[in-house]
């Protein structure tokens, strides 16, 4: 006879995301890859008006794309076009840091390692660190320059300096987009100059700034300092977050054709959150949504412990056993990111076959315990026997069957 017990019941709508299980092997989390043509900001800087989906209902957004995950599940808890291919502008550093500080992991780069200015990396025109012509400059000031200042020439010395030349880099890159499961990214160029076929999802720009903090904890402080001075030239981090202290990372970017962007992360009490936004009409508006989004995010979710490893859910009978029941209890720890008050809205219940036959094993998988998500979904972890139960002998069996 099948089984099933609610611990939990209630009727308010849940978040649809799902178990916090190795949320890094799963960066997808929306549609498939978009084919369209890259999109670009409403000329004017005007962002249409519908608003993001949340799971706790429309979120108004002046951001013409975005997506913000948590940190510790991958789950997004706010999007709007968020698989949509954008121009990144500057966001593409992102991924010239990522590949950068690959090769300073492997060796391959050190942080004191000078590395030549070209004519080509001089001339360049956009943001700059202002390197010298003709000298060099040390990876670590290249890097800061990079992040800090969104130095385009600082990203040619680094690309030229790696792999010889900035489309062998390039290369690189989309080869590393394609390990990192960025099915909505392809590079033309390290900086982020408008080009063709150049372009990033919202999506993907938040789930590459949370595997630069996961893979490389190490080089992330790059992101989060404030000011750099190079060549007696001080430049304050564009990243209004970061500065006003209610982020640790990471960057901005702006062109004409993608507006104005940012992608930023906070932790607060424990948690984290990965923010990525873009099309906003001017600088302003991008730090004020920003801020905006970012408290947005962390004051309406929380990640709740439904049950810890080894915690007894259920005493289960058993059929010709020792002992008449036997406790389930969690084979893992079981975490999901709800919204504030998801006691009041979530169904949670325990299934299992009754009676259990005698002998049982200890952790013999008994059943589970499934969190029911709205339009059917479910989330579920495996209960195990608590210990072991073993079977009747002959006389036993027949007194039981006799009192039965």
């Amino acid at each position: 006879m099948q089984t099933r017990r609610f611990l939990l019941a209630g009727g308010a709508a849940l978040f649809s995301g799902g178990l916090v299980v190795d949320a890094l092997a799963r960066p997808r989390h929306g549609a498939a890859p978009s084919s369209s043509p890259v999109a670009s900001a409403p000329a004017g800087g005007m962002t249409p008006e519908t608003p993001a989906t949340t799971p706790v209902g429309p979120v108004d957004t002046m951001a013409r794309w975005a997506c913000i995950l948590d940190y510790g599940s991958g789950a997004a808890v706010l999007e709007k076009n968020a698989d949509e291919r954008m121009p990144p502008s500057s966001l593409t550093k992102m991924m010239t840091a990522y590949v950068t500080f690959g090769m300073l992991r492997a060796g391959r780069l050190k942080l004191d390692q000078m590395l030549p200015v070209s004519e080509r990396a001089w001339r360049m025109q956009g943001s700059k660190m202002f390197v010298p012509l003709g000298q060099s400059v040390a990876v670590q000031d290249l890097i800061q320059g990079m992040v800090i200042q969104s130095g385009n020439d600082a990203c040619i010395v680094l690309s030229e300096g790696i792999s010889g030349s900035e489309e062998q880099f390039v290369a690189l890159m989309n080869d590393t987009a394609g390990k990192l499961g960025l099915t909505n990214s392809h590079f033309m160029n390290a900086t982020g100059w408008p080009a063709e076929n150049h372009y990033m999802s919202a999506r993907d720009v938040a789930y590459l700034a949370l595997r630069l903090i996961h893979d490389f904890p190490e080089y992330y402080h790059f992101f989060s300092e404030k000011e750099f001075v190079f060549n007696k030239i001080h430049q304050q981090n564009r990243n209004l977050l970061v500065v006003k202290g209610l982020a640790d990372g990471l960057k901005t970017g702006h062109t004409d054709a993608g507006g104005f962007g940012l992608c930023a992360s906070s932790e607060r009490d424990g948690r984290r959150v990965v923010m990525a936004i873009n099309g906003l009409p001017s600088d302003g508006a991008r730090g004020r949504e920003g801020e905006r989004l970012m408290g947005w995010a962390f004051a309406n979710f929380e990640n709740a412990q439904i049950v810890n490893k080894g915690e007894m859910v259920e005493q289960a009978p058993v059929w010709m056993g020792t002992s008449q029941t036997v406790p389930l209890v969690a084979a893992q720890d079981f975490k999901m990111l709800l919204p504030h008050g998801w006691k009041n809205s979530t169904h949670v219940g325990v299934d299992y076959d009754s009676p259990i036959i005698a002998p049982v094993q200890e952790g013999q998988v008994i059943g589970q315990l499934t969190v029911v998500l709205p339009g059917g979904r479910q989330a579920t972890i495996p209960l195990v026997a608590g210990q072991a139960v073993p079977a009747l002998g002959v006389l036993g069996r027949a007194a039981r069957r006799l009192h039965l």
